[in-house]
Order: C-alpha cells, then sequence, then structure tokens
C-alpha cells in the first residue's frame, strides 16, 4: 500500500505540473515541430488540401478516441485508490478496536488472577481466615473500577466427598447443582436459589462461597456439576493459566456472557509443576464473569468516528460452528468491504475474531468523475484548439497563396502602370515639347501686339498643362514609393526670387502686397532638392494667388530656433502690423503641432548646433478667403477640393498640398496650417538641409551674402539709401531686399519724421530715396519739398528718387503724376527682388543693365557668349523635337548637327570628334539614350587608356589622355529620369522637356563658363 500510495502522488504531481504548463511545454513544442515537420513532407508530396482532409481528421478522431480512454482509465485508477484507501480506513478502525478490546481484557484477567493469590494467602493461608462474604465483596466493589469488562467475579472452593458434609454444615447450606438450571433455565425474575436441587454425589465439589454482590445468587452452586465450569475448572487447574469458557447464557440475567477461570493453590508451585501435583494443591477456583454485549458496547462507544463501522466478535475455537459472543445488529454496506481482525484473550484453547463492516456505503466517487471528466474536456479543448490552429494555419496559407498572387499581380500592375505613365508622360510632353518650342520661336519672330499676345497666352496654356501633368505623375510617383530627392548645392534666395518672378504678374494684376523675407541667418548656400523644395513653395503660393483678392501674400524663411519665443514673430501677427495692414491669422498656430518643436521651444540641443544640418521653417501668410471648418480635416487629402463651387471658380486638381505634404515628409520635416474664413490663411512648413559650412573648420564653401562677384552688387556697395515706409513689416521686407545689394538703409515712418530727422542727422548723405506709393500719393506736395530738402543737404546734389508699388497703372499713380514728373521719380514695381533693384538702378543711374545668372534674368547675350561657336550633337527620334532643341541652340549661335538615334550617336562621338557637347534624348527605339551614353563612356575610357600607351593618332590633340564630352539628358520622361539614373548611366546633367533659356543656360554654363575663362 505505500508503494501504491508513492505512485499515486508522483502521478498527482505529474498532473500538476502538466495543468500549470512548464514542463511539458518543450514536450508540446516538440510535437508541434513534428507535426510541422510532417506537414511540410505531405504539403510536398501528397499535396495540402488532401492533406487537410485525410490525416488532419483522422489525427483528431484518434486523439478524441485516445484522450477518451486515458479519461476512462484516470476514474478507474483513482476510484481503486478511492476502493484501496476506504479498505485501510477499515483496517485501521477494525485493529484499533481489536487492540482496544484485548488490552481491556488483559487488564481484567490480570485483576482476577490478582484477586486468586489474595483468596490463596488471606483465606487459605491463614487460620482461621480474615475473608469473609462480607470481606470479599466490600474488596470486589472497590477493585470493580480496576475490572472495567468483568460485570462480577466470584470464588468457588474445592470440597471434596468427604467433607461435604461438615462443610455444609459450617456454611449452613446445601451444595446445589448446576445442570438442571440449564436444563431449564429460568428468567431473572423467576430465579430462586432455595428451590435448587442438592448437587449430586461425585469426588469432588466446587461450591461458590464468595461472590460479588452483582453474582451473589450463583453462591451454594456447585461449579463442577455444569459442563462448561466443569470443563473451565479442569482445565484451570491442570494448566495454572486462566482459561474461557465458550459463550452462554448467564444465569439470572440470561445474557450472553463467558468466564474467566482461574485456580487457587495452597502453596506456590514451580513453573514446572506437573498437572497431579497442581490438582494436588488446588484449594479453589477464582471466576470473572464477562458480560461480552455490554463490554464492546462501552467500547465503541469511546471508538465513536464520523464513518461508524458494524463490528462482530466470534468464537471460533470450532471452526465448523463458531458462535457469535457479539453483534451490533445494524445495516452494513453492499460493496463487499469486511476485515477480520484476531483476538487473543489469554485462553489457548480458545479463538476469538472481530469482524468488520462499514455501516454506510462509500459516497459517490465526484472527485473521479470531475477529475477523468476535466481531463477528457480539457484533452478536447486541446484536440479542439490544435485542429482549429491547423485549419487557421492552412486558411492562412492559402491566404497567403493567393495575397502572393495577389502581390505578384499588383506588382506587375505597379510595374506596367509605371511604364504606361511614362510612356504617356513621354507620349503628351514630346508633342507639348514641339508645341511650346514652336511658340517660343514663333515669339523671336516679327508679330504685332496682338499676335504676340495669342502665342503668349498659347504658351502659358501649354505651361499650365504641363504642370498638371507634373502634378499627376508626382501622385503617381508617391504612390508607388518612387519619388526620390537630389542633393545638390543651390541658392535658397534665388530659388524665392524665381518664384516671385513667377507669380509677379498675377499680383500685380489682383493689386495684392506679394513679397518674401529671408533670416539673415539662413546661410545662402545649402545642399538639398532645390527643385522639389521649389515645388513646395510654387504649390502654396499658387493656393494663395488663386484665393486671395485683396491684402498680401508674405513668405518668409527661418532658422527653427530663431523663432521660438521669438518676440518680432509674435507682433508681426497683431491687427494693423502685416505686411498691408490687414489682419491675418496668428502664424504660430500654424507650427503649434510640430514635433520638432516643444512647448519650451526647439528641443535642446537643436540640430544646427550638432551637425551640419540646417533646419528651415517657411511660412506662406494671406489674407485670402480662408478654409471652411469643415474642409479643414481633408485639406491633404489627394483629390479633394475645398469646396465644389470654388474648385470651378479657380480650378485645379487638388493633389498640390498633398504632394507638398509628402515631399516635406522627405526632407525630414512637417507642415501645418491655421486658417480662419474670411481672414486668411497661413501654412507653416519646416525642412531639414545640409549646409555648405563646414562646422569644423569654421569655413563655408560658398561665398557670403554680401561678398558676391556679380557687378550688379559691387557696385552698389556703400551708398546710402532712405526709406519711407509706415508699416514696420513692409519696411522690414524692403530694406531685405536692398540691403542685398549691400546698400546701407534708414527707414523713417512718414515724411514729418524724415524733416526733423535729416536736420539732425549732420553730415549724413543719401544716395537712394525709396518710398512707398502710398505715402507719395497721401501728399505729393510735401514729398516735393521733402526732396529739395535733401537736395539742399547733399550741396545741391539730389538723391535717386524710386518709388515702390504694386501696380503701374493704378490710379494713385495716375493722380501724382505731374508731381512726379516735377522730381523726375523711377518706379519698382513688386514683389521685390535684388535683381529687379539692381536693374532699375542701374537705369537710374545710365549705368548698362548686365545680365545677372544669379539672379535668373538671363539674356540672349550671355547665352551667345557660351554657345557662340559650340558644335552640339542633338539625338532624339521625335522630328519636332530635333527642329525645337536644334533653332534653340542656333539661336545663340551654335553648330547643331541632328541624328535622331542612339546608334549614330555612338559612331559620330566615337574619339577623336569635334564635338563640344551632346544633348541626349532618353527614350528612343533600339537604342535608349542611357545605354548609348554608357557605350560612349566605355569608348572615351579605351581612347584615353590608349592615349597613356602613345597609340592614339596626333589630331587628338593633348586632351586624348583625359577626353570626356559632356552629354546632356533631354527626355520628356519625368518619371524615371532622375539626376542619380543620369549620372548613374555617364551623364553630366538632365534637361527636361521642353526646356528653357535659364535652364539651358544653368546646365551647359558648368561646361563652357571655365573654357571662357
Amino acid at each position: 500500500m505505500k508503494r501504491f500510495d508513492d505512485g499515486g502522488i508522483m502521478e498527482s504531481r505529474s498532473r500538476t505540473s502538466f495543468l500549470s504548463g512548464k514542463v511539458p511545454l518543450r514536450w508540446w513544442e516538440r510535437i508541434f515541430v513534428r507535426i510541422s515537420l510532417i506537414h511540410d513532407h505531405y504539403d510536398q508530396f501528397v499535396g495540402y488540401k488532401r492533406v487537410s482532409k485525410t490525416w488532419l481528421k483522422k489525427l483528431l478522431y484518434s486523439w478524441v478516441i485516445g484522450t477518451s480512454i486515458i479519461s476512462l482509465g484516470i476514474f478507474i485508477y483513482m476510484t481503486s485508490q478511492a476502493v484501496e484507501k476506504r479498505k485501510d480506513t477499515l483496517v485501521s478502525m477494525c485493529e484499533e478496536r481489536a487492540r482496544m478490546l484485548q488490552d481491556q481484557f488483559n487488564v481484567s484477567m490480570n485483576h482476577v488472577q490478582a484477586i486468586s493469590i489474595l483468596i490463596s494467602t488471606f483465606h487459605h493461608g491463614k487460620d482461621p481466615s480474615v475473608v469473609d462474604q462480607r470481606t470479599f465483596t466490600r474488596y470486589a466493589e472497590r477493585t470493580a473500577f480496576e475490572r472495567p469488562l468483568t460485570s462480577g467475579v466470584a470464588y468457588a472452593v474445592r470440597v471434596l466427598h468427604s467433607e461435604r458434609e461438615q462443610f455444609e454444615k459450617q456454611q449452613g447450606w446445601t451444595i446445589k447443582r448446576m445442570d438442571t438450571i440449564k436444563q431449564n433455565p429460568v428468567r431473572k425474575d423467576d430465579y430462586e436459589p432455595e428451590t435448587l436441587e442438592p448437587s449430586l454425589v461425585q469426588e469432588e465439589y466446587a461450591p461458590v462461597i464468595f461472590a460479588q454482590d452483582t453474582v451473589s445468587h450463583v453462591i451454594s452452586l456447585d461449579l463442577l456439576s455444569g459442563k462448561e465450569d466443569r470443563e473451565n475448572i479442569l482445565r484451570a487447574r491442570v494448566s495454572g493459566k486462566g482459561v474461557l469458557t465458550a459463550p452462554f447464557r448467564l444465569l439470572k440475567t440470561n445474557r450472553l456472557g463467558v468466564i474467566l477461570t482461574f485456580a487457587v493453590y495452597k502453596m506456590d508451585l514451580p513453573s514446572n509443576a506437573t498437572p497431579k501435583e497442581r490438582i494436588k494443591a488446588t484449594a479453589g477456583y477464582i471466576g470473572g464473569i464477562f458480560h461480552i454485549q455490554s463490554l464492546v458496547e462501552k467500547l465503541l462507544q469511546q471508538l465513536a468516528s464520523k464513518q461508524t463501522i458494524a463490528v462482530t466478535v466470534l468464537d471460533i475455537t470450532n471452526q465448523s460452528s463458531p458462535i457469535s459472543m457479539y453483534d451490533s445488529n445494524s445495516s452494513t454496506s453492499d460493496d463487499g468491504l469486511e476485515y477480520i481482525s484476531m483476538l487473543n484473550f489469554g485462553d489457548p484453547f480458545r479463538r476469538h475474531e472481530m469482524r468488520c463492516r462499514f455501516q454506510e456505503n462509500a459516497p459517490w466517487p465526484l472527485l473521479e468523475i470531475a477529475t477523468s471528466t476535466g481531463v477528457l474536456v480539457i484533452a478536447l479543448l486541446l484536440g479542439d484548439i490544435f485542429y482549429a490552429t491547423v485549419n487557421r494555419i492552412a486558411k492562412v496559407e492559402d491566404d497567403c497563396r493567393k495575397m502572393m498572387e495577389l502581390k505578384k499581380r499588383a506588382e506587375a500592375a505597379d510595374v506596367a502602370k509605371s511604364q504606361f505613365l511614362a510612356t504617356v508622360s513621354h507620349e503628351i510632353r514630346t508633342p507639348m515639347n514641339g508645341v511650346l518650342g514652336m511658340l517660343q520661336m514663333l515669339m523671336d519672330t516679327d508679330l504685332d501686339v496682338t499676335q504676340q499676345e495669342y502665342v503668349r497666352t498659347a504658351q502659358e496654356s501649354g505651361k499650365a498643362l504641363v504642370s498638371l501633368i507634373n502634378e499627376v505623375l508626382d501622385q503617381a510617383k508617391i504612390e508607388s514609393g518612387k519619388l526620390e530627392l537630389e542633393e545638390v548645392q543651390f541658392d535658397l534666395r534665388a530659388i524665392l526670387d524665381d518664384v516671385l518672378s513667377l507669380f509677379s504678374g498675377k499680383s500685380q494684376e489682383k493689386g495684392i502686397e506679394l513679397a518674401v523675407y529671408i533670416s539673415n541667418m539662413v546661410p545662402e548656400k545649402l545642399i538639398g532638392d532645390p527643385g522639389r523644395f521649389r515645388q513646395i513653395v510654387t504649390n502654396l503660393m499658387g493656393n494663395s494667388i488663386k484665393f486671395t483678392e485683396r491684402g498680401h501674400i508674405f513668405v518668409t524663411v527661418h532658422l527653427v530656433e530663431e523663432v521660438v519665443d521669438s518676440i518680432d514673430m509674435k507682433l508681426e501677427s497683431a491687427p494693423g502690423n502685416t505686411l498691408s495692414g490687414f489682419p491675418v491669422s496668428k502664424r504660430c498656430l500654424s507650427w503649434s503641432k510640430f514635433e520638432s518643436i516643444n512647448q519650451e521651444g526647439m528641443k535642446s540641443p537643436s540640430i544646427s548646433s550638432l551637425s551640419n544640418l540646417v533646419n528651415l521653417i517657411v511660412s506662406v501668410e494671406d489674407t485670402g478667403e480662408g478654409i471652411p471648418l469643415e474642409a479643414q480635416p481633408q485639406i491633404f487629402t489627394p483629390f479633394v477640393q475645398v469646396d465644389p463651387s470654388i474648385s470651378r471658380t479657380h480650378g485645379g486638381t487638388g493633389i498640390g498640398l498633398s504632394i507638398s505634404k509628402y515631399l516635406v515628409g522627405l526632407m525630414n520635416g512637417e507642415i501645418g496650417f491655421v486658417s480662419i474664413p474670411g481672414v486668411g490663411s497661413t501654412f507653416t512648413f519646416t525642412a531639414v538641409f545640409d549646409s555648405v559650412c563646414l562646422s569644423s573648420l569654421g569655413t563655408c564653401r560658398g561665398p557670403p551674402i554680401y561678398s558676391q562677384s556679380n557687378p550688379s552688387t559691387t557696385e552698389f556697395r556703400g551708398m546710402t539709401a532712405l526709406l519711407v515706409d509706415p508699416k514696420p513689416v513692409r519696411a522690414k521686407v524692403s530694406r531685405y531686399h536692398v540691403q542685398r545689394l549691400g546698400i546701407h538703409v534708414e527707414v523713417i515712418p512718414d515724411l514729418n519724421y524724415e524733416l526733423l530727422t535729416v536736420a539732425n542727422c549732420g553730415t549724413m548723405k543719401f544716395d537712394l530715396v525709396l518710398m512707398e506709393e502710398d505715402v507719395w500719393s497721401k501728399d505729393p506736395s510735401s514729398s516735393a519739398v521733402f526732396m529739395n530738402h535733401l537736395k539742399d543737404k547733399n550741396h545741391g546734389v539730389a538723391p535717386k528718387f524710386l518709388l515702390l508699388t504694386n501696380s503701374i497703372g493704378s490710379s494713385r499713380m495716375n493722380d501724382g503724376a505731374s508731381t512726379a514728373r516735377q522730381s523726375n521719380p523711377a518706379v519698382i514695381t513688386k514683389p521685390l527682388r535684388a535683381s529687379m533693384i539692381a536693374a532699375s538702378l542701374q537705369r537710374v543711374m545710365g549705368s548698362s543693365n548686365k545680365a545677372s545668372p544669379r539672379s535668373g534674368v538671363i539674356s540672349r547675350l550671355a547665352l551667345q557668349n557660351l554657345l557662340q561657336g559650340r558644335k552640339i550633337l542633338v539625338v532624339d527620334d521625335n522630328e519636332v523635337n530635333l527642329r525645337v532643341a536644334a533653332g534653340a541652340l542656333k539661336k545663340y549661335g551654335a553648330d547643331v548637327v541632328c541624328e535622331n538615334s542612339g546608334i549614330k550617336a555612338i559612331s559620330l562621338l566615337k574619339p577623336p570628334h569635334h564635338f563640344d557637347a551632346c544633348f541626349m534624348d532618353i527614350q528612343m527605339p533600339v537604342m535608349d539614350g542611357f545605354e548609348a551614353t554608357k557605350r560612349i563612356r566605355v569608348a572615351e575610357r579605351n581612347f584615353c587608356s590608349e592615349s597613356q600607351l602613345g597609340d592614339v593618332p596626333a589630331e587628338a590633340g593633348r586632351e586624348a589622355a583625359n577626353w570626356h564630352v559632356p552629354i546632356l539628358a533631354m527626355t520628356a520622361d519625368v518619371i524615371h529620369a532622375t539626376h542619380e539614373e543620369c549620372i548613374r548611366y555617364g551623364m553630366d546633367g538632365y534637361v527636361s522637356k521642353p526646356f528653357e533659356a535659364e535652364q539651358l543656360y544653368v546646365e551647359v554654363s558648368r561646361f563652357f563658363a571655365s573654357e571662357r575663362n
């Protein structure tokens, strides 16, 4: 049982560990790995669909059957364990009762034997005897607690037949016989000892002379006349030990009992005394009466427990007919469990046993049922989870296969889409290039005013169509994730001057103020993508121009760390303190949600303080219609217009802002806006560029902002100008643009203030006076007095007078025309740009109007200086494009050779040759421009290698060792022909069709300007 219990404990621990999920986790991992391997093998050799319908279902059925068998086995095992435990409990309880009954009987037997010694000593050993009935009774009563199992004790003396008469006279009663009582038993109330018959004549008698009060009715009875008592007495005196009778009905009580008999000897006998010696020395017999039923009942009451048992005590001396000594007569369980415990009452001639059974049936095996059912449920759940998991994996694999197929189709569709867009772009832009080129060539002919207006209108419409195509293609590149940025050096101020030039006409037509201000802390040269930066600003300014009918449009550029906690930036948005005086939305709210700017300002340390990165913040502020509140959340959604009616009024595709947001993200920046309907909108974005400055060396690769070699700036350096403007913001912008030319500027708000200032300024001499139109038109007579006063301060030399206005044809200018002619003012039409101010000053001072490549004003003479006499090869498969490109280059004096295929270009550009440059289309049949350029570069490298070995003809000249002809990509494809791709194939530049004079100048000047110098 111990071994069996330990096994049960180990099994229980194993189940606990299994449920806790710690140790068997590796086992489950191995199972899943095996199953995955089997699944893979079946998937490879049998087929997935067949596997999912065959082995998976069989495995599930096997799992259900197996777990059911295991659950049944657990139930049987736990039930058997409960039965064994119930058996152990029965054994323990039965043994306990038998042991206590035996111990109590032995105690009583020892005390009966003690009384026999007392009788032998004080009755037979004394003469006269000191023991009589009264003494015996009192002693027996007082020592009854030491014999809890006896109901009484009695002493019978041995009387020989020869001593009977004397004995009866001495006792005063006749020896009675017991056999007649046995034959005719009497009830308790009918028993009368006087009526008993005298004992028959025999050799000896054993009459009871002393008896405890409880059994005093046995006095005078001859125990040898009774069958059970006679056998008991004879065995007791021969053996010298206590002997028991068989169970029988006791006299008077009629209850079942036994008598324990000890022989009383006259003298002490040795342990090896013979039976004859013992018989001869016998003086009497002491007997203890045991009432079995009451004895056992008392014992069971002492051992009462929650789970009681039924006890039966038997005398099995005669195995064939055992005698029941005690039976509880209670109902017992029908489980068949019974335990027999042997009893030893000290009598070697008699055998006793105790049989025990449970009174109640075993309880329902709820624990076993719950455990086995729980195991079955858990196993079924695991099987269901496994089955569902495998099915889910199968479904996921199916979905994955479908997704892979769809992905391949999508990728193929994306490639087809890109190719389609490239083809469409090329096919649309190619004829547009011819249209715009021919229109430009037509503009160079002698046309009247009406014809020029028609041509200009057609040219603007063509450019608008090209811009629309570019936006759609940019959106397509964004969706395909193929839009990338260039990394080239550019002049930020020149970019914004070009944007101002683009919108100057529209702003003048509407009479709105258009201005740009760039902080002096912004480096002049940056490294990034100027085209995409220009596209962002152009989109924002285009929207502002479109929706603004009065007021101003103001573009500002600062470093991020400048605008944070800047008082000036907060005051500029105050009512009345704006560029035009109209109220605007608070500019700071447009960047309030930028992550790069926290509540306390720029994250410390800033980007620009850690590296060469420059973090710019650009704002475009307008006083237009504003954006409705309900439309603001969708303002950056592609193809979403603010309102259909506005879309019809102003036009547009609705993708400019979404493209701008994506481009800002590529520049590691953020974009936001604030808009108040009826007041205006402010769009702000940040962009991160590389600085040309080498922070570690403290030097810059580009020139300082005022250290320009352009004559348009150096010729004005050292001059002093007086600016009259009552609006601080507008005066700040005008001062910025004039100072870009190296001119010192003093600002006054009005003419009265100026007169007082001039009177106190001493020897200060002003070379220029710049006055806002509203100041001049407000009081022309005071302006004339003001100019005369300045002339007197300059010793009779009048300063040059320039009037700043938004529109030349304004009514206020016409009102003051007569006075203006008296002072002979020059007019500068806004928006202000350094190139335009320089040109105006040159006209006022009478100097020549020199072209400035930096300002974006490209003259015919500048290009002629670069291209005159240059032999240029133009390669394009389209005849119209060839004529347009050849016409544009010939206009500037170039010697142009045209070819329509890349193969011919390779043969013409095989070193040595006499071409100075090549304009090559990218998309051409048979061989595209990239492949042709690649082969031309290979031929040039081979030629250079041969020249180092001296294997080239002498006419190749000194350039043979470093032969390289500039090749410029010329294409209408704006998806694939990026700057990086052109460089990768060996091209030196990129010109997008249709190209203009400025773009052409920028590219060719990189190769030909140094040679001219």
